[in-house]
């Protein structure tokens, strides 16, 4: 089956929104917002519905990033299972995790019927599945354990969900939506009375004072507050041994034959996750999978393949008529770290939401609000980011900081060449060029863009991505376009040109 040759996700081809400005001169809010995912937008309606200005500031375009490479799958079930989080977290952690995700998935609700939203918001249940009877006993452990925080779900002997199942975990009155459907109304009602979304404005640094100066680009805003909210925080460096990124990879097309309208994931190692989306074109299956570190997978067209042959095994699947992959932050110990880091009194930050971006990211921004407004949060204290972190998530910190120096000297070792002219047309490729390791990327037509290969971040040579013809850091996840400017953070620099050339 063809695959598209450019990566097109189904969110942004179906809802392709107007552009907001760009910020072009100094402006003064109560807030500032950095990030226009849906964290960032959610934030800023709160907010404004509270009485406070705010600005959000997003580096592309609004609700295009990593909210619009999601599978929009709202579910208080947690990629993170509930025996493992109350190994961690222990019963009453636990049971908070399952209630603050519930409440983003009401918060969700109650945003599409207040704003009166037209997002394709569904109630649908939630299975988590096995095709084997060896993954029974575990779907069983879970029951007991989900029981005993207070959720309810049900073990289901071959469920029909349109595919052979041996047995499945039910989950009621989950839901999905179509998330720009969802976002992009709330940043045109933000976006008036004082307020402001700006797109194509990239924040260089974040001064903690009274007030705060978010330094732009092409200004400055000045705000008592600032809400982070770019997926990883920027720089990034005092959380960063907690946080491991990954890529994740999804197609979406017709398909034939009944598929049940539900969300579902299969108990892979990585899992596979699918649901239905009605679109002006038709019925689409979504099917996502084939996760893998950032930049440690060098046949990421192949992640592609694998996904579209696992889909064909189950379902009729006619066409693939988009293909996209996501940037997925996980954490050592399951949840994300959400609040206000270190001493800060005044910048406020969320990070790590697993595949559960939808309700976490809009948790974070619930929690946000209520910072800014001086409320006290139920929940702050579980996602706080100076917690204490259980001996079995130990071993995950010890493991993600010895892949960091490992990487590190991978890639100072890789090199594809030393002339430019090895370099096939729609291809990158590392160079080691007058002593300077060079991403050297050749477009179809014939012409060279060379960057330096070193990670602004912390200093690991990226890779090629050849499926998102991007360079990928396998350290810390760092992503950037072929002419060097950032995709993906914690970077917040662009590759540098090579020695001798003005950038």
């Amino acid at each position: 089956m063809r695959i598209p040759a450019r990566s097109r996700s189904l969110w942004i081809a179906t809802a392709p929104g107007r552009p907001f400005p760009r910020l072009r001169e100094d402006v003064e809010v109560d807030v500032a917002i950095v990030g226009g995912g849906i964290t960032g937008l959610t934030a800023a309606l709160l907010l404004r519905r509270a009485g406070r200005t705010v600005a959000v500031l997003e580096a592309r375009r609004v609700a295009q990033q990593v909210t619009g490479g999601t599978t929009a799958h709202l579910t208080e079930a947690l990629d993170t299972d509930a025996v493992t989080l109350i190994r961690n977290f222990g019963e009453d952690g636990a049971r908070h995790a399952y209630e603050s995700s519930r409440a983003a998935l009401d918060q969700i609700a109650s945003i599409v019927a207040e704003e009166k939203l037209r997002a394709g918001f569904h109630r649908v249940p939630a299975w988590w599945w096995t095709e084997t009877a060896d993954g029974v006993p575990a779907l069983e452990a879970e029951r007991e354990a989900l029981r005993r925080l207070g959720v309810r779900v049900t073990v289901v002997k071959k469920p029909r969900l349109g595919f052979p199942a041996k047995a499945g975990l039910r989950f009621d009155e989950q839901a999905r939506f179509h998330v720009r459907d969802y976002l992009l109304p709330l940043a045109r009602r933000v976006a008036k009375s004082g307020s402001h979304v700006y797109e194509q404005t990239r924040v260089l640094d974040i001064e903690d004072a009274e007030p705060c100066r978010v330094v732009c680009e092409t200004g400055v805003v000045t705000a008592q507050q600032v809400i982070v909210a770019t997926h990883v925080p920027m720089g990034a460096f005092w959380v960063q041994p907690k946080l491991a990124q990954y890529r994740s990879y999804v197609i979406a097309g017709p398909y034939g034959g009944a598929v049940a309208d539900a969300l579902m994931w299969d108990d892979a190692d990585p899992y596979h996750y699918v649901r239905r989306q009605e679109t002006p074109k038709g019925r689409m299956l979504v099917v996502g999978g084939e996760d893998h570190k950032v930049g440690q997978e060098e046949d990421t067209r192949g992640c592609y393949e694998r996904l579209v042959a696992w889909t064909l095994e189950r379902f009729r699947l006619r066409s693939v008529a988009y293909r996209w992959s996501r940037q997925v932050v996980e954490t050592v110990d399951g949840l994300p770290y959400i609040g206000r880091p270190g001493r800060s009194e005044r910048v406020f930050v969320g990070t790590g939401y697993s595949g559960t971006g939808m309700t976490f990211g809009t948790l974070a921004a619930m929690m946000a609000t209520d910072a800014v407004l001086g409320r006290k949060s139920a929940w702050s204290s579980l996602y706080r980011y100076n917690r204490v972190k259980a001996p079995a998530a130990a071993k995950d910190l010890v493991r993600e900081n010895v892949d960091y120096p490992v990487q590190m000297v991978k890639g100072r070792l890789k090199v594809e060449g030393d002339r430019y002219a090895e370099v096939p047309r729609n291809a990158g490729r590392i160079l080691s060029v007058e002593g300077q390791r060079l991403a050297v990327y050749r477009d179809g037509h014939g012409k060279v863009q060379a960057r330096s290969a070193v990670c602004t971040h912390m200093g690991c040579v990226v890779r090629w991505n050849p499926a998102e013809t991007t360079w990928d850091c396998p350290c810390h996840g760092s992503r950037f376009d072929v002419d060097g400017s950032v995709i993906d953070g914690p970077a917040v620099k662009p590759l540098a040109p090579p020695h001798g050339e003005r950038g």
